[in-house]
């Protein structure tokens, strides 16, 4: 019977602090947010040397000091057979292994990390640092995985995506790639946005309109990650940020598996859920007439979601008549100058404090920002911490070319703070939205609905589209493009929620804590709920074949699927 590993997160302190006197990110510490939105509890440690009395078998290198006592203490952790993830760092380590750091790739590509014959054929990557031998007596790697490219999916080779070591009775995975600064940098952006960013070279996403907005520092690649429909609508393919979370916990699966031992882990949804359908709508010139024929629509399609309202907003029995149909009362912060908005705090509270006065509602759960409007880094983040909004929704396209997974990303997700704010994470839930008001004209059509579905599906994300209540009231066309989008999600078998479901589950989840018994059976802690519980329990292939009779795969590796009620579900 397999015994429960315990897995370490690394993310030193000093090193943290380190970096961020030099104004330099530690990004490496976004590991923790990977693991707690895949449902796998780990401890954190903050000192190399605490690992040897913290009683874990696994360790994540997230943020260490690349220094000898560091080294060390990894080495000390190895040789009693432990086992240690890192992503383009350890590189003291590899010194010591008769290893040097290759030239750093600022862009690429890896190739054979996903599943063969699935798309994409390789992941884009924005940073990775290779090893190469430097010493005769190198230590061998037991296995290479993959490689990575520079700069284009068929761009020059520059290294192995993945090694693997034998160290005493331990074993190390270095991933060449660092992808915890990749997700990051995909999900958040490039950077800080302080002017207006790369227009498409095509004429389909002119960017640079002098609108500050989300979308002004995306990581992705005009040519390289965007696809083209049947009729010829570009959009942005690939979840490349989930895909690289695949990647590296089925890696971490597999060798937890191989040394003997299992890590229960909770499911993305509730029993019964495998992906999610998340509409909502921006009020933007707000007149009541939008609003009814968005209600009577709605009605039609027995659906719920989710309206982001602008001042100075509807009468309010509209708000009266949405929230008795169950809709969600969302905000829609305008920080558009040439509407007389502001990007301030100030701004943000007093356009707050009207929604909730207008629409009669004590709290409001979800934001989106008029215009997709976005500076900096965190301040919107900061803003919604301290009012009491909960989650955003800002992150999406504002033009024809750039709609889909600009931001790598169909899941929601905690962001983290820049290096001036210690690299925190904030307590606000991110859910990017794919494309707005399909068939106007003059945005994207239809046609993006079924690869948008489909991509989702895959990885089990949020796809969520947004329709503006005035295009339902002006246009048949969009209002048949949204009894497509329902329809062909039915079809696929999404649930349809709103933004505050989306929420209020993804934060219940994470109280949720599976551990394995002595007797082998899992002990579920937590809140109790109304919800189904589903929890994995990876488990050894069953001889020749992959799954055996009562499993299936999840991250890439066989788990038993267990569904606990809410009568197992004990309160910690």
């Amino acid at each position: 019977m397999a015994k429960m590993a315990k897995l370490a997160v690394l993310v030193d302190r000093n090193a943290v602090r380190r970096l961020g006197k030099y104004g330099m990110n530690a990004f490496g510490a976004y590991a923790r947010e990977v693991l707690a939105h895949a449902g796998m509890s780990a401890v954190e440690v903050h000192d190399a040397d605490e690992l040897a009395a913290s009683g874990c078998d696994v360790a994540i290198a997230a943020v260490c000091e690349e220094d000898d006592r560091t080294v060390e203490a990894l080495k000390a952790f190895l040789n009693r057979g432990g086992i240690v993830f890192a992503c383009a760092n350890l590189n003291k380590l590899g010194t010591a292994l008769g290893y040097a750091k290759d030239e750093t790739v600022a862009v690429g590509y890896a190739h054979g990390v996903v599943p063969s014959g699935e798309e994409p054929a390789a992941l884009r990557f924005l940073e990775a640092v290779p090893w190469r031998k430097v010493r005769d007596d190198a230590l061998a790697a037991i296995e290479e995985r993959g490689t990575i490219v520079r700069d284009r999916p068929d761009g020059p080779a520059a290294g192995v995506a993945l090694q693997r070591f034998g160290i005493g009775a331990g074993m190390l995975y270095r991933w060449s790639v660092d992808i915890w600064n990749t997700i990051v940098r995909m999900q958040q952006g490039t950077g800080p946005v302080f002017d207006d960013g790369v227009p498409a070279p095509d004429g389909t996403g002119a960017v640079d309109e002098g609108i500050l907005k989300a979308d002004d520092r995306i990581a992705m690649d005009w040519e390289c990650d965007r696809r083209t429909t049947e009729t010829g609508m570009p959009y942005f393919a690939f979840a490349y940020a989930d895909l690289w979370r695949e990647a590296f916990l089925s890696v971490l699966l597999e060798a937890i598996v191989r040394s003997g031992k299992t890590l229960p882990f909770v499911g993305y949804y509730p029993d019964g859920v495998s992906h999610v359908l998340m509409i909502s709508h921006d009020s933007d010139l707000n007149r009541n007439e939008h609003a009814r024929a968005t209600l009577d629509l709605l009605k039609e399609l027995g659906i719920n979601t989710t309206w982001c309202m602008l001042e100075p907003g509807y009468d309010k029995a509209i708000y009266e008549e949405a929230k008795a149909a169950g809709h969600e009362i969302a905000f829609h912060y305008n920080a558009l100058d040439a509407q007389g908005g502001h990007w301030s705090e100030q701004e943000f509270a007093r356009q707050l404090g009207w929604l909730k006065q207008a629409a009669g509602v004590d709290v409001v759960t979800s934001n989106k920002n008029h215009y997709t409007r976005f500076e900096g880094w965190g301040e919107l983040f900061e803003w919604c911490e301290k009012y009491g909004i909960a989650a955003d929704q800002t992150r999406g396209p504002s033009k024809k070319g750039n709609v889909g997974l600009l931001f790598g990303t169909c899941h929601p997700y905690f962001p983290i703070a820049w290096a001036n704010d210690g690299n925190r994470m904030y307590d606000v839930l991110e859910m990017s939205f794919l494309t707005q008001d399909l068939e106007l004209g003059t945005l994207s059509d239809n046609t993006v609905i079924r690869p948008f579905l489909e991509q989702v599906k895959r990885v089990e994300g949020v796809a969520h589209f947004l329709y503006h209540q005035t295009h339902i009231h002006r246009l048949e066309s969009v209002r048949d493009s949204i009894r497509k989008l329902v329809s062909e999600a039915r079809q696929l078998g999404f649930d349809l929620w709103t933004g505050k479901k989306v929420n209020d589950w993804e934060r219940y989840r994470r109280t949720l804590k599976a551990e394995l018994a002595d007797d082998g059976s899992v002990q579920l802690s937590g809140p109790s709920s109304d919800w189904d519980i589903v929890v994995y329990v990876p488990v050894a292939p069953d001889g020749a074949s992959d799954l055996s009779s009562g499993t299936v795969r999840r991250f890439g590796v066989p788990c038993r699927k267990l569904t606990l009620k809410i009568a197992t579900v004990k309160s910690s």
